[in-house]
This record gives structure tokens, C-alpha cells and sequence, in this order.
């Protein structure tokens, strides 16, 4: 770390001088125009920049298949505006893979296509992205995606079922774009600052929208457990579940009201409440696996996953109520 200290020019002007080693790595030097980003009491200095859009390069030559998916995925989420995936010859294969990648994310198009090169551009102005209507977005759809695939369950609706599956691809392009969001916060200012959010702020919906995913990942679970039954379960089982997932939703909607909510003492008394109900879960739960003894193994262990899924969606809206409560804590 160096210091430097600030000096007055011109009788109002405040000038400090920048590390020699920092303005040559970052090609600064006289002429050199710099943007300043005030983040509360620090302030960030970076070269302007003359490119709008960040490209990179990608070698797909020994990529295919979830290899190469993820592979445009990772450059999508890190922040590339402009992807340019080459290779000697790229396969058909290896072409329909970039565009089934491409279709499930949002924001990005393929541009250009030849023998040895594939162009794929993000078209969103990222100025333009609201983290927290994405991550509201999540919240509708995660909620509604769990609530559906409880009553598949109880009605043994197959084609509910589908279709709550089939949900967890638009709820997976949400999670994504939150995930690039939240790290172009993290790679510059600017993107902070034309969010007009404070960065510690993106965290906590970066890691509400994470635990969103989960609860999207738990309602596809059920859904595809829900497949395979055939036969109709128990009525007091199906209403047990039922009370179960009343109270997993309780939960859920309680921490995100809480990391929504604008005044401290509202957040802290929310998310205190998802708390508790969170421990008052658990002796439901006790009280299924009671039930459950009754059945034979085969429909036991099928409904106790469910449980356990419903459960788990309970616990990660405890997690959200524990980030609102450090969103609500005051700032060091």
C-alpha cells in the first residue's frame, strides 16, 4: 500500500499524484482521461475506457457437450459482452450445442457463424438490468413452481408436474443474470454505480437469488418424484404435506419481504419471524415421519424425499432472513 498527500493547486483545486507503478500497468499517462466513482467514503479512479463492450476469445477445438455449455455459460456470467468461440473446424455438433447455450440465456444472440468461428453477443444494455426485478422475478416464479408441484402431488397431476419441470429452465436464466450482474459490480464501479445500488447491497440478492434456485431446484425434485407415483396416497399424508408446505411458504415469503422491505426495524422484525417459524417446521416434520411408518417402504421413502425437500425449501428462506438481517444491520 503507498499513501500520498493531498495538496491544494490554485487556491480550491485538492490534486494527489498516482502510484507511477499502477499508471504504467494500466497504460495512464499524461493525457490520459480517468473516471472517478464515488462508493460512500471511498473513491474509485479507473482509465476511461474506449471499448463499450468487453470480448473474449474462447478455443472450443476439445470442447463439446456440457463441456462446452458450461464454457459459454462461465463467459456469459463473468461478463463478456462479445463471445468469440474458434477452433480449427467447429462440428455441426458443436454448433447446435452453442445455440441450444445461447437460447437459455438471456440477453445473448448468435451474430455471425463460419467455418472456424462463432460470434455470440449479448444485445441488453447491462445499464438497463434491475437486479432486484430479477431477483423479485425469482421469487413469483420459484414460489409458484413449489406451489404447483405440491398440488401435482396431492392429485397425482402428471402433466402439472411437467410443466413445473419444465419452469426450472426460465428460473435458471434468471439466477444466471443475477449472477452476472452482481459480478460486473465486483470487476468495476460502474456497473454500481448505473445500478444505483451499493455493491454489499448486490450480495445480498446475489445470495437471495441463490437460495431462490434451490427452493426451484427442491419444487422440480417433487415434480419428478411426483412422476413416478401411480397409485393415491394416503389423505392424511397428502393434508400433512400440504400444512407443511403451507408453512415452508410462510417462511419464504416472510424473509423476502424482510430483504425487500425499506426500514431497518421492519426487515429485522420480518426476518426474526421467518426465524422462528423455520424451528417450528421441524416438529411438523417429526409428526409426517409418524405417518410415514404406516406405509410400506417403497411410498415411505418416496414421500419422506418429498419432505425433505419441502423442508429444505424452508430452510433456505431462513437463509434469506438471516442475509436480510445483515442487510438491516448497520454499516461499519
Amino acid at each position: 500500500m503507498e499513501t500520498r498527500k493531498v495538496q491544494v493547486t490554485g487556491g480550491s483545486t485538492y490534486t494527489v499524484s498516482i502510484p507511477k507503478t499502477w499508471a504504467t500497468d494500466n497504460g495512464v499517462e499524461a493525457g490520459t482521461e480517468i473516471e472517478f466513482h464515488p462508493d460512500g467514503d471511498s473513491l474509485f479512479l479507473t482509465p476511461l475506457s474506449e471499448e463499450d463492450r468487453t470480448r473474449g476469445t474462447l478455443d472450443i477445438s476439445d470442447l463439446s457437450g456440457q463441456a462446452l455449455t458450461r464454457a459459454v455459460t462461465t463467459m456469459y456470467v463473468s461478463g463478456f459482452d462479445v463471445i468469440e468461440l474458434e477452433g480449427p473446424e467447429i462440428t455441426t455438433e458443436q454448433r447446435s450445442t452453442v445455440r441450444e447455450a445461447v437460447q437459455g440465456l438471456v440477453g445473448l444472440e448468435v451474430l455471425e457463424e463460419t467455418r472456424d468461428r462463432v460470434v455470440v453477443q449479448d444485445l441488453l444494455d447491462s445499464s438497463e438490468l434491475s437486479i432486484h426485478n430479477a431477483v423479485t422475478r425469482m421469487r413469483l416464479i420459484s414460489l409458484s413452481m413449489l406451489e404447483d408441484a405440491i398440488a401435482a402431488l396431492s392429485e397425482r397431476d402428471h402433466d402439472l408436474a411437467r410443466d413445473v419441470i419444465g419452469r426450472d429452465d426460465d428460473l435458471d436464466r434468471l439466477w444466471l443474470v443475477v449472477s452476472r450482474i452482481f459480478r460486473a459490480t465486483l470487476r468495476t464501479p460502474k456497473a454500481a454505480e448505473e445500478l444505483g445500488l451499493p455493491r454489499e447491497e448486490c450480495f445480498d440478492y446475489h445470495s437471495s437469488a441463490r437460495q431462490l434456485e434451490r427452493i426451484g431446484d427442491h419444487a422440480t425434485k417433487i415434480a419428478h418424484l411426483t412422476l413416478s407415483i401411480e397409485e393415491p396416497l394416503p389423505d392424511d399424508v397428502i393434508e400433512a404435506v400440504n400444512e407443511l408446505y403451507g408453512d415452508a411458504v410462510e417462511v419464504i415469503d416472510t424473509a423476502m419481504d424482510a430483504l425487500f422491505a425499506d426500514e431497518s426495524e421492519d426487515a429485522t422484525r420480518l426476518a426474526n419471524e421467518a426465524r422462528t417459524r423455520v424451528r417450528a417446521i421441524d416438529e411438523r416434520v417429526r409428526a409426517i415421519d409418524e405417518l410415514l411408518r404406516d406405509l410400506d417402504p417403497a411410498r415411505a421413502q418416496l414421500l419422506g424425499l418429498v419432505v425433505d425437500s419441502v423442508l429444505r425449501s424452508a430452510d433456505y428462506g431462513g437463509n434469506v432472513a438471516e442475509t436480510a438481517l445483515q442487510k438491516a444491520a448497520p454499516t461499519p
